[in-house]
């Protein structure tokens, strides 16, 4: 009988990190999803649980070269926390892109998803920010933001944090949180305008459904990773900031004209639905420019995708057999 490996979410952060590889792993799913026609997305699948304030998400993507690919159930209940539970969970399911069968069940409940969506944000900044970019606000106070900002200092000399959230309280305690785990400046900020005031990068981490960010507080320079809106109702950017941008990218235009920050701007007649924008792939791949000049203000509108997850649990799979790690199970 085929043997199936299971991968806990313990197995899972023992072998994978929030690091260099990490984010390299999502250079190569962007840069694969951009420049190779073979590559197969097909679009989210997502169930609502509205009286839950809940969603749930399928993705997936095949990526030629790479022995597996994955589908991801990613639920979203975002009351969760008010009963003591987070807001993310789920698993992912690695399938063999040779016969099909099922290699591994990875039971992360939602880790790899959080350190792929942080490495995709390193990935946004490390393109598209200045390079000496030294200050950097991310609006929520979740997993994700405190993530985001790990993912950051990767790749850019962050020396000054500020949080804005809409739960004050929460900012604060996060804020507290990173002083510790960084040797950095950290401050919860109350007003969202003056908390973006100054800073190189902007990282927006919400379930928001209207904008936080309003496009006259943007300045010449930054540069803004939207990583909330993967849902067509969801929007944390003023649509008027993606028409004004001197650069938008898109992790999947595809996407982004469906269900991203993008959609909102075409939806308000801001932005033609068929005007051309380059992906973060073809970025990546030299195929085309991203910033051009210091004063550019420069817009990533990350919505998630399929080959993240495929990249991502093949990397985890690759580094558990490395390393021995897992329960083997005869299906």
């Amino acid at each position: 009988m085929p043997l199936l490996k299971i991968l806990t979410e313990a197995d899972l952060r023992r072998i994978v990190s929030l690091d260099l590889d990490a984010v390299k792993c999502m250079e190569d799913a962007f840069r694969a999803l951009a420049v190779i026609d073979a590559v197969k997305m097909p679009p989210i699948l997502r169930l609502d649980v509205p009286d839950k304030r809940g969603e749930v998400d399928v993705k997936t993507a095949y990526i030629p070269g790479l022995t597996a690919f994955a589908i991801k159930i990613s639920p979203g209940f975002f009351d969760n926390p008010k009963i003591g539970l987070p807001s993310t969970n789920g698993l992912m399911v690695l399938l063999s892109s040779q016969t099909g069968s099922v290699q591994a069940l990875l039971l992360d409940n939602g880790y790899l998803t959080d350190v792929r969506t942080a490495a995709a944000g390193a990935v946004a900044a490390k393109h598209l920010a200045q390079e000496d970019a030294s200050i950097a606000t991310i609006f929520g106070a979740g997993v994700q933001a405190r993530l985001q900002l790990q993912a950051l200092t990767l790749v850019r000399p962050i020396r000054e944090v500020r949080i804005w959230a809409r739960d004050g309280l929460k900012a604060v305690a996060l804020a507290k949180q990173l002083s510790l785990e960084h040797e950095l400046v950290v401050a919860a900020i109350d007003d969202p305008k003056e908390a973006i005031a100054g800073a190189q990068i902007v990282v927006t981490t919400t379930p928001a459904d209207r904008p936080i960010v309003d496009a006259s507080w943007l300045e010449p320079g930054q540069h803004l990773t939207a990583m909330g809106s993967d849902a067509e109702h969801k929007n944390e950017i003023d649509p008027t900031a993606i028409a004004r941008a001197n650069v938008y990218v898109a992790d999947s235009l595809k996407q982004t004209r469906r269900l991203g920050e993008l959609h909102h701007a075409i939806k308000a007649g801001l932005v033609a639905n068929g005007k051309d924008f380059p992906e973060l792939g073809q970025i990546i791949a030299g195929e085309k420019v991203g910033r051009r000049r210091d004063r550019d203000i420069t817009i990533a509108d990350l919505t998630g995708t399929g080959v993240q997850d495929t990249a991502i649990a093949t990397l985890a799979f690759q580094l558990a057999e490395e390393g021995n790690v897992g329960t083997m199970f005869k299906s």
